[in-house]
């Protein structure tokens, strides 16, 4: 999405349904980076790690349609044009990390979650509100989201088998542009959100990693 443009409310809306069903349709994403898995060996996994790894991927992919949407929301309704942009600028690098989750997905043997539209139009609807609140808030969203992707991408790491090189590689570079998201947001002017709130983002993101590890 271009930034020097001015766009009408009708045009944001077409624009941002555009970028919707770039996000769902499959290998509708074109990453500027190369996967990181490209240059790991190709290993075969037994059958139980392959449906279990092919399930963490699975939600990763979730977690990635998610933050598409949250940050399209959010662009929508952002108040400032700076804020405007950087959050087209963060759904632009997440467009990376979902083109990984989905290629390794399929070289599992496995497909994306059959939710992911029913969790992209959740959270384009929280992006829109927070958006619409304030961008601190939103932008203060971001950071606590990425954050509890990072936990996510901590556990997964851990529970990888250690012949799995390939979806090693992809966890460790999303955790490091994801990081850089939070504290980028908060740099901005993000609002720190407190345990409470935070509490309930995790109990949400359970939620969400239950339902997809399997459907």
């Amino acid at each position: 999405m271009s930034a020097d443009r001015h766009y009408s409310p009708a045009d944001r809306i077409l624009l941002q349904a555009d970028a919707a069903l770039r996000t769902l349709l499959p290998f509708s994403g074109h990453p500027a980076r190369p996967s990181p898995a490209i240059v790991q060996p190709d290993v075969e996994l037994n059958e139980d790690d392959s449906r279990h790894v092919a399930g963490l991927m699975r939600i990763n992919h979730t977690g990635e349609v998610c933050a598409q949407a949250l940050y399209q929301g959010q662009a929508l309704t952002a108040k400032l044009p700076q804020v405007r942009k950087s959050m087209e600028a963060a759904a632009d690098e997440e467009v990376d990390h979902l083109a990984w989750c989905e290629q390794r997905i399929r070289e599992l043997g496995s497909r994306p979650s059959l939710l992911n539209p029913l969790f992209y139009g959740l959270s384009f609807g929280v992006g829109a509100a927070a958006g619409l609140i304030s961008d601190r808030i939103s932008l203060g969203f971001v950071a606590a989201t990425e954050d509890q992707v990072c936990k996510h991408l901590d556990q997964h790491l851990a529970e990888l088998p250690a012949e799995d090189q390939k979806s090693r590689a992809i966890l460790e570079q999303m955790r490091v542009d994801e990081e850089q998201h939070a504290s980028s947001a908060l740099d901005a002017g993000g609002v720190r959100f407190p345990a409470p709130i935070k509490f309930g983002m995790t109990l949400l993101s359970k939620v969400m990693t239950k339902t997809t590890y399997r459907i």
